[in-house]
Formats: C-alpha cells, structure tokens, sequence
C-alpha cells in the first residue's frame, strides 16, 4: 500500500508536468486601478521555468478602447476585446474605477455566459461591483475593501458580505479586500492550482509571507507601534518565534511590562484578537507547514505534528485545523504535501 501511495504521487507530480496551462484573463478598463493590475501581471504574466511547472497563460482584455488611461499617468494598450472572456478558466477583474458607475451591460453579459461555461473568478478590492452587478454573487459569500463595504451591502442586499476579512472563496468565485490582499489571495489560488511548494516559491520571489489565510483581520483598531520602542510589539514578535511553546496571560503580560488587564486590552487592539485565539492560528501555521513538507505521514505522524505546533493532542489539532482551514490535516497533507 505504501508502494501504491508513492506511485499515486508520482503520478500527480508528472499530471501537474504535462497539463495544458490555466488560461487567465485579466479585464482592463479606462482609468485602471494601477496596483491592483501589476499585482495581477506580476503573479500571472512573468515566465517562471525555475519552478518546473506549465505557469499560466495570459491575456488581458479591454473594456475600453486604447490606449487605455491608468492611476500615475500611464497608458496601457491592449490587444483583446470582450471575446477573450469566452476562452478564459480564470476571469481577474483588478478593481474597478467608481463603484457609483455600475458594470456596463456588455461586460454583464460576457461574465454571464464565462460563468455559464465553467470560468473562475477572481476579484480585488472594489473589482466585486462588477460581479456583484452582473448578478453572479446572488446568495454567495463576497467580501471588499472596509472603505466599500457598507456601499456593497447596501447595494446588494442578496449577497452575503463578509467584513473584516482579507479574501473570500465561494465555489468558482475569489475575492479580496484591498490591493495588497489581492496579492494574499492570488498567492492562494496558485496554491490551490500547483501547491504549497510552488506558491511558496513564488512568495519568496516576491518577498511575501506564504499563505495568510482569508479570514485574517483586513485592519485593526491601532496600527502596531514600532518594534524598537514598544514592548508589546516586541513581545509579539518574539511570540513569532515562540508560538509552538505553553503559555499563560499572567506570563505574557509580565513580559511586557504590563499589567495582565492592560495587555489583554492592547494586545486586542493591536492583533484583532486575545493572545489565545492568535496563539491557535499561528500552531495551525506551524502545523500546515509541517504536513507540507511531506517528511512526516501516517497517523503517528500526526502526534508529532500536534506536539511540534504546540496543540499537545491530536484531536486538539484536528479540532482547531478544520476549524480554520476548512479540511483535515490529513486532507490538507494529502493536497499540498511536497513531493518527496
């Protein structure tokens, strides 16, 4: 049996080497949201043979006649109209120019008939009016920048809003918060196509974290004062280094400085969170970065893993994993485990 899995796997491994490539299409438009478009271009565009598999095949279709206006005076040409959506797997829209200016009807209707046929959909910041206002997210999840959200459920009262998130996934859709989360969920859907290893090598090319996960907290109440002269900063940044160990709020708070009430209070108002519930997320990072290696399988295997990520118990860490990531550890391991 053991055998058998190892073959499977590599089986997997030479399918990923040999399909046919992802088909993206990136939608742009008069007086382009510029960061939110190179986020997509850096992620889909650039020719990436280090990593050893068939990277996406892009395209960018307009809205509008060229050249095209875009944020900082630059004009962008471009060579496809509407109809490079029908041939699409994954539609990007990179934000959208006034939220107050609803999505012209033949854009509706190119979306309608993409989705009709089986297309993905991703959307960055205020990119989701567009789909909003093609109807497709009727019933679904969605979530935008924390500046748009009460416009969109106001707007859209038969779509489930979700604030305070970086990005959300329902079914064929993707959506994030603002720009730089946009960057967090199109490093997630690479994950999703081609695994943890390749996103994370494409997060170190860009000097990113590797995976935060969607339901993370858009922004907190305070900014995080600087390392070099707040001692709650630098707690939380040693608790970086320390998050797999045990820990009391008596310990934490005498660390820095500060009464137990007092940094229960600004710990919350820094992270968004009590010092447990941030403590739970970062074990299950440690945890999911422990199945991808892929050294440790097998239900033993399993005990280690709990005990590495500081959950103790395997029922501890299977408790806390499917409730943040959404699957099993044994399922995530199986999905996003480095080949070995």
């Amino acid at each position: 049996m053991r055998h058998s899995g190892v073959i499977d796997i590599d089986r997997q491994y030479l399918a990923k080497l040999f399909m046919e490539k992802i088909r993206v299409v990136a939608l742009a438009y008069d007086r382009l949201c510029t960061f939110e478009f190179g986020c997509v271009v850096e992620i889909f565009a650039l020719d990436r043979p280090e990593l050893g598999v068939p990277w996406y095949d892009f395209q960018v279709c307009s809205l509008d006649p060229s050249p095209l206006r875009a944020a900082g005076g630059v004009l962008v040409e471009a060579h496809h109209g509407l109809e490079a959506l029908q041939d699409a797997d994954l539609i990007v829209l990179p934000g959208w120019r006034d939220t107050d200016e609803p999505a012209p009807p033949e854009l509706c209707a190119a979306l309608h008939l993409a989705h009709t046929r089986g297309a993905r959909f991703a959307s960055i910041c205020n990119g989701v009016f567009l789909l909003a206002e093609a109807g497709l997210l009727d019933g679904r999840r969605a979530t935008t920048h924390w500046r748009y959200m009460e416009r969109l459920i106001a707007r859209y009262p038969r779509i489930q809003v979700e604030p305070d998130v970086l990005y959300v996934e329902d079914g064929e859709f993707l959506m994030s918060a603002g720009s730089a989360a946009g960057l967090d969920m199109l490093l997630h859907l690479v994950r999703t196509d081609f695994g943890a290893a390749v996103a994370n090598q494409v997060a170190r090319r860009l000097v990113l974290p590797p995976h935060r996960d969607g339901g993370q907290a858009q922004f907190v109440s305070r900014p995080l004062p600087r390392y070099d002269n707040n001692k709650l900063a630098a707690l939380i940044d040693w608790l970086h280094q320390h998050a797999a160990e045990p820990h009391t709020v008596d310990a934490l708070a005498a660390r820095a400085a500060m009464s137990p009430r007092t940094f229960l209070r600004q710990f919350k108002a820094a992270t968004g969170s009590s010092p447990y519930d941030w403590l739970i997320v970062q074990r299950v990072e440690i945890a999911k970065m422990l199945l991808e290696s892929g050294s440790e399988r097998g239900e033993t295997s399993l005990g280690r893993i709990a005990a590495a990520a500081g959950f103790g118990a395997v029922e501890t860490l299977r408790h806390h994993f499917r409730r943040l990531v959404g699957v099993s550890p044994a399922a995530y391991r199986q999905r996003f485990a480095m080949q070995v």
